[in-house]
Parts: C-alpha cells; structure tokens; sequence
C-alpha cells in the first residue's frame, strides 16, 4: 500500500479543525469530502475554507488558479454515506471520546476494507480509539494544529496495533501537505500539548493566585520568553474548554497533582467564558479591542 493508494480524503467535522485540514488537503491535490451532521454546517465550513484561500490569494500564498482548482476538489454533505469512497478519513469531531466512538461505529461498516482511519484527537488515547473500531491496525493519530493552514507541524501517533504501512502511508499523505512531521508516542496530550498546556495552566495559576494581572502575564511571556501570544491571549484562541478537558486528559491520565487544572480555568468555564469563539474568557472580545476581563 503505497501513496497511489490515497486520492480521496475524507473529513469528519466541519469545524474550525476539518475545515483547515480539507483546505490544505484540497491544496495538496486530493479530492475532499467533509461530513457533518447538518447542512448548515457544512454551508459555513465551505464558505470559511474559501475566505481563508482567497486570503491566501491575497497574501500572495497561492494564486488565483490554484484557488479555484482547490475550490474544486472539496465537497461535503451531512449523509455519511458518501465517505464509501475514501483512502483516508480523518475525524475531526468534538474532543470527546463518546462522540468519536459513535462516530466510528457509524463509518468502520461503510469504509472500504483498505481504507485508513485516522483521527485529529489533540489528547486521547490512540490505543484506546483504535479498539473502537473495525481496523485499528489501519488506525492512528494525524494531529494538525490549529489553524490548519498556517502551523507547519503535524504529530503523528501510533496506537499499539497501528501496522507499519498505516504509519508509512500516513507520514508520506502529511509530507504531501508541505508539513513537518513530529512523530509522539501514545502517551496522554502527546508532545506538543503536553508541554504547552501546562504551561498555560501554570499561567491561570499565575493569575489565580495574584502574581500578575492579564495583561502583566501576557506581556511577561511575550516579551520575557519571546512567545508570539501570551499564554492567556493564546488559551482564549484554544478555547477554555478545551484547555480543561486537556489539563483533565493529562491530570487523569498520569495522576501527577502537577496537571491539576486551576480551579479559575473550570470557574471560566462553567460561566460560559470560553474565549474568543464565545466572546469572553481571559479578554473580553464584544469591543473593538480586547480587554482583560481580570
């Protein structure tokens, strides 16, 4: 089973993750299908994947007719039916281990014997995901970071039934995509969350416990460390909630009180505050600029 084998790429989710992975795959030249549970959102998804490639036009990352030729290659639809065809699925599904199991017992009787199942889970279990389906020696982690078409890295993960030709094809499918590979094994939160976010719950922390403000933190990190956001600018683009149910991954996972998450991060959450994507969380995002919201 070598490269020839994958043309057609398949997209579950069409959320802000899919729809960066469709958008770079599209690019690449695969033919793309994105499936979600309702129409409207595959509506949103196509129409945020052709404002990012006509920033991209615009920005002088692609031109015009590479655009259209992307453009071209992607559809989508809410029957999961039409994944029949596919190489390669890569669910991109909420960061919920429940969702994804569903998820996998709807498609592994559609999928084509050969086919390849991957998933863009940023913390769980590839083992354990694995055992969920029909071919978990064709399964295992491609995790693209967020946004898709900007961040250059991609981890790939094994699970401990995960055939080397799974993991052969999977890295030659990602080199195509002009990304750097980054190869984790299947431990909790793999390398890169593992390290940052805990560093971002140290951050909360920080602020919890009135060592800085906000700002004071984020300015720190910034201009101290060099780091292009500060951490808490940086868990408000994340998404709180997935920030927690990370920090919960790793605390539950390694049972170190290391991983605890702060008890500020879950009182943000349970308020709703979950950053940028619902309008507060560290800042608040309803003006015309940012502000701290501590």
């Amino acid at each position: 089973m070598g490269l020839a084998s994958i043309q057609n790429v398949g997209v579950i989710g069409a959320g802000q993750m899919g729809c960066g992975i469709a958008h770079v795959a599209a690019i690449a030249g695969y033919k793309v299908h994105i499936y979600d549970l309702s129409q409207d959102r595959i509506e949103a998804g196509l129409a945020t994947i052709n404002g990012n490639l006509a920033r991209q036009v615009t920005n002088s990352k692609l031109s015009d007719e590479d655009r259209k030729a992307a453009l071209s290659r992607i559809s989508g639809s809410a029957d999961l039916n039409d994944l029949a065809p596919m190489d390669l699925v890569i669910e991109a599904a909420t960061e919920d281990e429940s969702v994804k199991r569903k998820i996998y017992a709807q498609i592994c009787p559609i999928l084509k014997p050969e086919a390849l199942l991957a998933t863009n889970t940023s913390s769980l279990s590839i083992t354990r995901l694995a055992s969920a389906t029909d071919r978990p020696e064709r399964f295992m982690g491609i995790h693209f970071m967020n946004p898709v078409p900007v961040m250059k890295l991609v981890e790939l993960v094994r699970g401990i039934a995960t055939e080397e030709t799974t993991f052969a094809t999977a890295k030659e499918f990602v080199s195509t995509l002009d990304k750097t590979i980054t190869v984790a094994e299947d431990f909790p939160a793999f390398i890169v969350n593992r390290i940052l976010l805990p560093m971002i719950n140290e951050a909360i922390y920080t602020l919890y416990e009135g060592v800085g403000s906000v700002e004071a933190i984020d300015t720190a990190m910034k201009l101290g460390a060099n780091h292009p956001m500060g951490p808490l600018q940086l868990a408000d683009f994340i998404g709180l909630d997935t920030c927690l149910s990370i920090m919960q991954v790793l605390h539950d996972g390694l049972a170190d009180s290391k991983y605890r998450p702060c008890p500020l991060l879950v009182k943000y959450v349970e308020a709703g505050w979950l950053g940028r994507k619902s309008g507060r969380g560290f800042y608040d995002y309803r003006g015309e600029t940012p502000i701290p919201t501590r």
